[in-house]
């Protein structure tokens, strides 16, 4: 039984207002021009005229990075790395944008989806290109690079501490374009611009009814690679003011970390969040330069606490919870955060591109004085705990005024009786008048996105779509929770062989110090012990023997001390996440990964994004990490995922120009030898 469902092919690449990033770049490299953007002009109309209210118009200019920086230094796209510490919120109120993209820094393989390989040096032509989500497509948006200053002082986005990376201004840039202009970008909501940089799904989490430890709650949603963002509420003037306590009313912010921390005869729970202000930050408990940091006997304090005006700040669990309201989790599928364990869910999904008109349209039904003629039919297989379907719609910003804050759909999900089952095309609006909805779950409702949760048994169901004002596109996307045999057709693999979350009385942390020397580090013998004791159950084959766990210490050992600290343990472990999510996926029917699959494997891998090997190269390590029945092990995946990253980054950093190395012999004998 289906209706009016268009499933989406694999996702297609578009390119905004038909521009063609590679065409345009070789016509100015070959004129010797630098690009100007004729669909984004240098002109007010590009900002609006409401951000620019009571400024002296004459004094605006157009800029590029290179002129700005005239007889200081020369502008880079990223210098280092690219954090959230290069972002600095300019006149536009979009820190609900830049707090997504501070929460995206911390995510390297989905940051480099947006962001590209762009420079200023290399094939210099002053274009430049970005990457966002769209209804089930990525969009790629062009953008000159001349940046919008008044009296000299950037308008928007500027290098925070005159650090020279424009990558952030370059980027609103383009999201300004995307939404129409800058001042599109001034105010709007968390959740459209999460999606709009991951293509994910977004959970809220209610702060003041939220389970009592948010600090696991956190560290869950990192691991599995999440956006995590939060806002304070509106304050009496309706704008953004830095209150006594210095938070910033109607503000969104970061969420950076989440730590128990040792305080005086307990544990005090402490989350860690930035203010794209840069500036401004927490004046109460626990933060820079609090009493609280000097009391404590925590052995990770140095690692933890670095007392910087950057805007980023510790405070306590508590105080979080009653200045905040809400918690904003974005992930490509939806995370089960519940008592913060991470279990093997894992989630189908179903998606439909429609078209809906207000009003009464032939075939319409009633749905509590509301018109609608489209139904979108899905399955419950089996029942299961917890939130097992979600209902995502997303739709077209193109289509709504700038003033129209109302979502412009609804709708209704209804379990089908078996005396309906007979009707394959369509339901009669008899049915939904005898039968009331399935109930209402968890929702998340912004200005171009709505979603929501539900827990329903198992049976057949409807979405039931109607459109209140105007006619408009839409996606939508229906998740659903997986069973173990759902996941894993055939195999005789015992799931129980590898652990998929930390244990319910322990965290993170206090695996660490179980093991950790002096609650300090672990060397490859406490590894071995943690990783077969804490994270692996299987056969005795499958245990990670100690010259593996040499070999992973060895490569994630940043310090290059022969033991993996906290930080560098942290790193591991979501590696092993990752490593564990893959070999899962790849695995044939006899439960089995093979040395065929490494391939399959490397392209899946989220850490290894923008990595590729040959042939040549997968042959031999099919012999390396391969036994003589061509089955690979967890742990040899293990190390041949990691081993591969950090090669792969060796040669990165070490090369000059991308294509080759020159060592000295030291050098190479300390990088093969050890590494």
């Amino acid at each position: 039984m289906a209706y009016n469902q268009e499933p989406l092919s694999k996702i297609s690449i578009i390119k905004f207002k038909g521009q063609d990033f590679d065409t345009l770049w070789d016509h100015c490299l070959s004129r010797g021009l630098l690009f100007e953007d004729e669909t984004f002009p240098a002109e007010i109309s590009s900002i609006g005229l409401e951000l620019l209210k009571g400024k002296d118009l004459s004094s605006l200019k157009w800029k590029r990075p290179k002129d700005l920086l005239v007889g200081k230094s020369e502008p880079y796209f990223i210098l280092d790395d690219a954090s959230r510490f290069d972002i600095r919120q300019g006149s536009a109120a979009d820190c609900w944008f830049l707090a997504a993209l501070g929460s995206l820094t911390q995510n390297k393989q989905r940051l480099q989806k947006i962001l590209r390989n762009q420079s200023f040096s290399h094939h210099y032509a002053g274009i430049f290109c970005f990457r966002f989500w769209q209804c089930g497509q990525w969009v790629e948006v062009v953008v000159d690079d001349r940046l919008p200053v008044l009296n000299n002082e950037y308008l928007f986005v500027h290098p925070f501490r005159n650090n020279q990376e424009f990558w952030p201004c370059l980027l609103e840039k383009a999201y300004a374009k995307f939404r129409g202009s800058y001042f599109h970008l001034h105010y709007g909501h968390l959740p459209d611009s999460l999606v709009d940089l991951t293509g994910g799904v977004v959970t809220t989490i209610d702060l003041h009814s939220s389970p009592s430890d948010l600090v696991m709650m956190v560290k869950t949603a990192a691991k599995a690679g999440s956006l995590m963002t939060c806002a304070t509420p509106v304050g009496p003037t309706g704008m953004a003011t830095t209150m006594d306590n210095g938070l910033v009313s109607q503000h969104a912010y970061t969420i950076t970390g989440a730590e128990k921390i040792q305080y005086r005869r307990g544990w005090e729970d402490l989350i860690r969040l930035w203010n794209p202000w840069g500036d401004t930050e927490w004046r109460g408990r626990w933060r820079d330069g609090s009493p609280e940091w000097q009391d404590t006997q925590d052995p990770r304090r140095s690692q933890l606490y670095k007392n910087k005006e950057d805007g980023e700040f510790w405070m306590s669990c508590r105080d979080f919870q009653e200045n905040f309201s809400c918690l904003y989790v974005c992930n490509e599928y939806p995370v089960n955060l519940d008592h913060g364990n991470m279990s093997l869910e894992e989630w189908s999904q179903m998606t439909f591109k429609g078209h809906g008109i207000p009003g009464s349209a032939t075939g319409s039904y009633d749905i509590g004085g509301l018109q609608s003629d489209m139904q979108y039919i899905f399955s419950v297989p089996e029942s299961m705990g917890g939130n097992n379907v979600v209902v995502s719609f997303s739709i077209m910003p193109q289509i709504l005024n700038a003033s129209d804050e109302r979502f412009p759909l609804g709708f209704r999900v209804f379990k089908v009786d078996s005396q309906f089952q007979q009707f394959q095309e369509r339901l009669p609006p008899t049915f939904f008048s005898q039968f009331r909805s399935a109930g209402n779950g968890i929702v998340t409702r912004s200005k171009y996105n709505l979603t929501r949760c539900f827990t329903l048994s198992p049976g057949t169901y409807v979405v039931a779509v109607f459109v209140y004002s105007e006619a408009i596109e839409f996606l939508l996307r229906i998740f659903l929770k997986m069973s173990n045999t759902d996941r894993n057709p055939g195999s005789n693999f015992n799931l129980e062989a590898l652990k998929a979350g930390l244990p319910e009385n322990g965290s993170l942390q206090s695996i660490f110090y179980k093991y950790a020397q002096q609650g300090l580090n672990i060397d490859a013998t406490q590894l071995q012990s943690l990783l077969n004791q804490e994270f692996l159950k299987g056969l005795p084959g499958d245990k990670f023997s100690l010259d593996e766990c040499r070999s992973i210490v060895a490569l994630m050992d940043l310090k290059v001390n022969g033991q993996l600290d906290q930080e560098e343990f942290s790193r591991l472990w979501t590696r092993l996440f990752c490593c564990q999510r893959v070999y899962l996926h790849t695995r044939g029917n006899s439960g089995d990964f093979l040395s065929s699959d490494l391939w399959r494997a490397v392209k899946d891998t989220d850490f290894l994004a923008g990595i590729s090997i040959n042939n040549e190269l997968l042959d031999l390590m099919a012999l390396r990490y391969g036994d003589s029945t061509g089955r690979v092990s967890f742990p040899s995946l293990v190390c041949f995922l990691i081993r591969l990253e950090a090669m792969a980054k060796a040669f990165q950093n070490l090369s000059k120009d991308g294509k080759g190395l020159y060592l000295t012999k030291l050098e190479w004998m300390n990088l093969v030898m050890y590494n």
